[in-house]
């Protein structure tokens, strides 16, 4: 340990995972700018690593227990239109080959995520960028790594149109769905107003409505409701080190992150800023490295992390954020603390959540896959 004050490296634990994939500032989440640093805290640094230490419940105000829904005035969700979201989500008639649905690259049976560094899409091509978990995604201020998307709602039509990832277009997919009736009636129910309910948009909005209800709570948040013993000893001591160390400043929340961008590499450069995040898109320089920070509910279960999947051990994740975010080195232990933390925000998922829907037949009108692959889509990002 290079520092008696090591625990302010943990300050900024904002990239540590990564389609959906967005800086600092938690009401402007996908603005550019500097974000300030969390200030170091020395109190207890040495026993929250080693032994109890005594946790102040008024400092737990930064973190909220999850909802129990996540309501969108702009898509009011209907029974009708989570059921047809549920179905397209798992549809690999979406894509141009048939061959790659949402699940394929956010598997519901795996925490949302396919645990590879980046997945494989349309003729087995790999874009840059790591598939992140649709679990709680909707509570997310912004969507993908760099914040282009305002919501799951938009979000969700990325990957279909995506060259590397699905790779269909938008009169494509209306064909195939409106040449299965189920689908055309399940369109016209989950959108009555709608003169033609058939589209992209709108499958984008079916399936923001399914990923809407992907809310799993566990004992974290049974601890934050007061239950002490929701957590055990190991897990307090990593809290304690959480939130001494100032990791809070961009991991709060329901979520436990996703509502700000940071730097990637705030104090010491970052190894491979080939990836410029946010900068990819604004073309702005003070965007440059501005990814967006990640949620940590399930963060044991979704290696690897970052944005680009470089990294599959959670503690050496942990390691790399306290040198390239504040310039220190951790101990063992203190990386085996957050660890321990970290480990106690994974949740038991329903059966029910993961299972696959029946989907309707295709009919001798429905489009026929295509296994053709543009040659300029390797251009495009994957996965975010």
């Amino acid at each position: 340990m290079k520092r008696a004050l090591v625990f302010a490296s943990l300050s900024v634990l904002t990239v540590l995972l990564g389609c959906g994939d967005s800086g600092g500032q938690k009401t402007a989440p996908a603005a550019s700018g500097s974000a300030k640093k969390p200030a170091a805290s020395a109190a207890g640094s040495a026993k929250a690593a080693s032994g109890p230490k005594p946790i102040d419940r008024k400092n737990l105000a930064v973190f909220e227990q999850l909802p129990k829904e996540s309501k969108s005035d702009k898509n009011p969700a209907t029974p009708a239109k989570v059921a047809l979201g549920r179905q397209l989500y798992f549809d690999t008639r979406l894509s141009k080959n048939h061959d790659v649905s949402c699940n394929t690259c956010h598997n519901l049976e795996t925490y949302g995520v396919d645990n590879k560094p980046v997945s494989e899409g349309h003729g087995k091509q790999k874009g840059t960028r790591n598939s992140p978990t649709v679990y709680g995604a909707a509570l997310h201020t912004v969507q993908f790594w760099d914040g282009r998307a305002a919501d799951v709602e938009e979000q969700a039509t990325g990957p279909i149109v995506n060259p590397v990832e699905m790779a269909a277009d938008e009169k494509r997919v209306v064909e195939t769905l409106t040449s299965i009736p189920e689908y055309k009636k399940a369109f016209e129910e989950s959108f009555p107003d709608e003169k033609e309910p058939v589209t992209l948009v709108n499958v984008g909005k079916a399936i923001g409505a399914f990923e809407r209800t992907l809310l799993v709570s566990g004992k974290w948040d049974k601890y934050l409701a007061g239950d002490d013993a929701a957590l055990s000893q190991d897990e307090k001591n990593g809290l304690s080190v959480f939130m001494d160390s100032g990791c809070t400043s961009c991991h709060g929340g329901a979520m436990v992150g996703g509502n700000m961008l940071m730097k990637l590499g705030a104090v010491k450069p970052w190894t491979d800023e080939k990836d410029k995040g946010k900068f990819e898109v604004t073309k702005d320089e003070k965007d440059k490295m501005f990814f967006k920070v990640p949620t940590l509910r399930n963060v044991a279960k979704t290696a690897p992390y970052f944005h680009d999947g470089s990294v599959s051990d959670l503690g050496e994740a942990v390691k790399k954020m306290a040198f390239h975010q504040n310039g220190l080195e951790i101990s063992a232990d203190e990386i085996k603390a957050v660890v321990a933390f970290l480990g106690a925000l994974t949740v038991e998922i329903p059966a029910e959540m993961t299972k696959a829907p029946e989907l309707p037949k295709s009919t001798p009108k429905t489009p026929k896959p295509d296994p053709a692959v543009a040659s300029a889509a390797g251009e495009e990002k994957k996965g975010g």
